[in-house]
């Protein structure tokens, strides 16, 4: 999903248009910077703004889209303005990019010392750390235990088939390249992911392509939980949404970053470094960290919303996706295909009627609690 982010032109940080945040240079000859990002105003807007304070000669233009407008803006040539540096969150889109050649290596010392688990080489940089997470109502608890990890969904969903038709959501892997990416991973840890897929499909779980659509659904009560959304968004929703619960599965917990690189054929190539540079720096970290629920990766950075944080909770459960060829392989047209169809069969009758709410959330009762096998 695009979030759009606006503002007003004027001298001092400046919006241009609906898909855009543009800030610009003060005095002297302006030097530009063109970003393609994948990231909306709320979470971008403090980066940028600090940046633009470190270095006011720039004219900074951020364009927001979504994974593959990215991704195929990127690969045409005619597109323009060309993109300097480019930010997004689909992993294995962004290797293809690197691996085929088109980014540019960054030799600085902060990029050289960056965790070698959150870069390729010097050309591909991990700058968040985003658990992928479940989300329930909270009066889910008071007619079962909440799931806190992807065993306890299976056994709800193999204990209240019933109950819980219609009232899951997960990203659909066929429309969307977020689920399809978790699908891979998931697959590839857990012995039971085709087990969960199976209850999934035959709970007739409601199928979304944004973890957006999956939490307004959970808050208006068509859905009682939701697996596998996006941490960074699910918890600044969930902060505004008290009838809302996020969970960081215990078992374990995929965690996505947002890829980071310097385009190859980059316009304004020193500006560009300037900017990765200041992306990998502690002050922008701790930004990340503080003031949007992104996390950060920087190892000196601690405290809620850091990689250190959430591996000290949740240790070796902690399953962050390898920047390396494996990401490939989530792109093998026949892998694809396979797993598709699995999916497909699991959810042969998913489209059945959707469940109308009921004006109660939870129309469950003690004898079906207490008769569920």
């Amino acid at each position: 999903m695009v979030w759009l982010a606006c503002l007003i032109a004027c001298l001092w940080p400046l919006a241009a248009q609906a898909d855009r945040l543009d800030f610009a240079a003060e005095g002297g000859s302006p030097q530009p910077l063109v970003i393609y990002g994948v990231l909306d105003a709320p979470q971008m807007r403090p980066l940028l703004e600090a940046f633009h304070r470190q270095a006011p000669d720039l004219t900074i233009e951020y364009h927001n889209l979504d994974t593959m407008a990215l991704h195929e803006r990127v690969l045409d040539e005619r597109a323009a303005p060309r993109a300097d540096v480019i930010m997004s969150p689909a992993m294995p889109w962004q290797y293809q990019l690197a691996n085929a050649g088109l980014s540019a290596p960054v030799d600085s010392p902060v990029a050289a010392a960056w965790p070698r688990w959150a870069r390729w080489r010097q050309e591909l940089f991990g700058i968040t750390f985003e658990p992928v997470v479940m989300v329930y109502r909270r009066d889910l608890a008071t007619h079962m235990r909440p799931p806190e990890s992807h065993a306890d969904l299976l056994e709800l969903l193999s204990r209240y088939p019933q109950a819980l038709r219609g009232r899951i959501t997960t990203y659909d892997p066929r429309r969307s390249g977020a689920g399809y990416t978790y699908a891979i991973e998931d697959a590839g840890i857990s012995a039971r992911y085709w087990e969960l897929v199976e209850a999934l499909g035959n709970s007739r779980s409601k199928l979304e392509t944004t973890t957006s659509a999956m939490l307004e659904g959970l808050s208006d009560g068509r859905y009682w939980i939701g697996y596998n959304l996006i941490g960074s968004y699910a918890q600044a929703y969930v902060a505004e949404h008290p009838e809302l619960v996020m969970v960081v599965p215990r078992d374990y917990a995929l965690v996505l970053q947002r890829l980071a690189m310097v385009m190859r054929d980059a316009p304004h190539p020193a500006a560009a470094r300037r900017f990765l540079d200041y992306l990998l720096s502690e002050p922008a970290q701790r930004l990340l960290a503080t003031a949007t629920p992104l996390g950060a990766v920087h190892p000196a950075i601690e405290g809620t919303g850091t990689a250190a944080a959430l591996r000290e909770r949740l240790g070796d459960a902690i399953r962050p996706v390898e920047i390396g060829p494996g990401l490939l392989a989530t792109l093998d047209r026949l892998k694809r295909r396979t797993l598709l169809q699995q999916w497909r069969q699991a959810f042969a009758g998913d489209a059945a009627p959707p469940v109308t709410p009921a004006a109660e959330p939870f129309p469950l009762d003690n004898s079906e609690e207490t008769a569920a096998p």
